[in-house]
């Protein structure tokens, strides 16, 4: 368990590591963030979905919520996300679900995205989630080719690694590289506390502790 955990946290830094996004006046969203998934139906006939808002708490700029909804049905994976790649822009996403494994269970999601308001443009990106024991790693991120000014295209990234000592109970780290406001801090890593009733998760993270002012996540998801 011990290795596993030792490359479980080597992933999540070395999301860190990718080249860094430009800013911008009007930065983008992250997302989400979140890196959760619906519940995938084992006999692919029947629809899941999984509703999400974050609330972004940022010093020194505008606050703001970042909904996100996704649906699967077998391989079949619909996204659609609002103010998560830049404010005041949506995205629609079609991508398909891969699972193995069951002690050590992989989930991945290969998508292809159309960015639509302040920011237009098309954005390959991916889901995933590595699962053993009580620890779980998951990540989201994309490229989104700017179609009106490609020195403005960028990467964008969140990972996070929790432990779940209980059903209801998960805590760990958290980074992204986000250019969905203008921050000092190229690449934002931070913590995250979440608990989880019924259908319902409710998680705060918190990047940039170590600031005077860090920024504060407030996220609420559902699946049903």
């Amino acid at each position: 368990m011990r290795w596993f955990a030792f490359i479980a946290i080597a992933i999540v830094l070395a999301g860190g590591s990718a080249p860094a996004q430009t800013q911008t006046e009007n930065p983008p969203v992250s997302t989400t963030n979140e890196a959760q998934t619906p519940t995938k139906e084992a006999d692919g006939k029947t629809w899941s979905f999984y509703a999400s808002a974050y609330t972004y708490i940022v010093p020194d700029s505008q606050n703001f919520v970042q909904p996100t909804i996704m649906a699967d049905r077998g391989w079949l994976h619909l996204e659609a996300r609002y103010n998560y790649e830049n404010l005041r822009t949506g995205s629609v996403w079609l991508g398909y679900n891969f699972s193995v494994g069951d002690k050590l269970a992989l989930e991945f999601t290969p998508m292809i995205g159309c960015v639509v308001g302040d920011t237009a443009g098309i954005a390959p990106g991916y889901r995933l989630t590595l699962s053993y024991w009580k620890l779980e790693l998951a990540s989201e991120g994309e490229y989104v080719f700017d179609a009106r000014d490609s020195t403005a295209s960028f990467f964008y990234n969140w990972s996070e690694l929790s432990i779940s000592p209980v059903d209801w109970f998960r805590v760990g780290p958290a980074i992204q590289r986000t250019k969905l406001y203008q921050s000092d801090f190229d690449v934002q890593r931070g913590v995250l506390v979440g608990f989880t009733y019924k259908r319902v998760d409710f998680t705060t993270y918190v990047f940039n502790p170590e600031a005077s002012r860090p920024t504060v996540i407030l996220a609420v998801g559902v699946s049903f």
